[in-house]
């Protein structure tokens, strides 16, 4: 017989897993295209979160693997952003600009992200995820834009992440809903449908 629990169960292991995913493919196309994958203020977002609701507040069951395995992964994005980054910098900015807006940005991030689990009371970080994955989706729409070519993303990436997405955006519309997450979680799969769109073109323009 099929409860209620068996469906949350099934979509926070389809967020993990759609965004495990996602990571691996990222950090995939990242070496091939020696260049970084995730926009800089959403990979600090990203870790940051990771980081606090893997040590500072973890989560229970499996969720506490899945956050865990995120945190490693991105550990790698974060060394292919190093890496690759400055070689994409404009003209007149300094290596040390570079570096140091990341590190600055990185901790702002953990810091609002701590006062958002205190502020809403939200020691599970479900604002915050939502509202950072929110700024991902239309960072990434902004990381394609500016470059004007594919380096460091793909259609299955951008496909993976909206799936790992809308299993969150269900579960959460079903068992946890909220005015707030509801909105976010609506923009994000119009981002994330709009990215792919333009992902497309991109792929044609290059035929």
């Amino acid at each position: 017989m099929f409860i209620q629990g068996d469906l949350l169960s099934i979509l926070q292991l389809g967020t993990g897993l759609f965004w495990i995913i996602t990571y691996i493919l990222i950090i995939i196309r990242g070496f091939l295209d020696k260049s970084y994958g995730m926009p800089m203020a959403a990979l600090c977002a990203n870790i940051a979160w990771e980081f606090i609701y893997t040590f500072v507040f973890p989560h229970s069951g499996p969720q506490k693997i899945i956050t865990l395995i995120w945190f490693l992964l991105d550990v790698i994005i974060l060394m292919q952003y190093l890496l690759y980054g400055p070689k994409e910098k404009k003209k007149g900015i300094s290596e040390r600009y570079f570096y140091s807006s990341f590190f600055i940005t990185l901790v702002f991030s953990f810091l609002i992200i701590m006062a958002m689990a205190f502020e809403f009371n939200d020691i599970e970080g479900k604002y915050a995820a939502f509202g950072q994955n929110l700024m991902m989706s239309g960072l990434f729409i902004s990381l394609l834009l500016s470059r004007e070519n594919r380096s460091g993303q793909s259609i299955s990436i951008a496909i993976f992440k909206m799936l790992g997405s809308l299993c969150a955006a269900i579960a959460f519309y079903i068992y946890f809903r909220t005015s707030l997450i509801t909105i976010l979680s609506i923009a994000t799969l119009v981002y994330d449908l709009i990215y792919i769109l333009l992902l497309r073109k991109f792929y044609r323009r290059k035929r």
